[in-house]
């Protein structure tokens, strides 16, 4: 389930399923080492119960434009 913070400012989060992350890599070439880190210890990350080597998918905006984000949870 997605994480909706109190605060306006901080994006939607979620736990990308298995099936999504290896669509992901194959789509973009990339392994889980290419991705930017976040650690589990993040509020966002602890809030999803978020666990080292699952990826995270950040809704992010720009004006009325919204894109997927797409972090590594790693040890800390």
């Amino acid at each position: 389930m997605p994480s909706k913070s109190d605060h306006e400012l901080v994006p939607v989060h979620e736990i990308m399923s298995d099936k999504d992350v290896k669509e992901l890599f194959k789509t973009f070439n990339i392994t889980i080492d290419n991705l930017p880190k976040i650690f589990e210890s993040d509020v966002q990350a602890k809030k999803l119960e978020a666990k080292p080597g699952q990826v995270l998918k950040i809704y992010r905006r720009e004006g009325k434009r919204e894109y997927p984000y797409y972090r590594a949870v790693i040890d800390g």
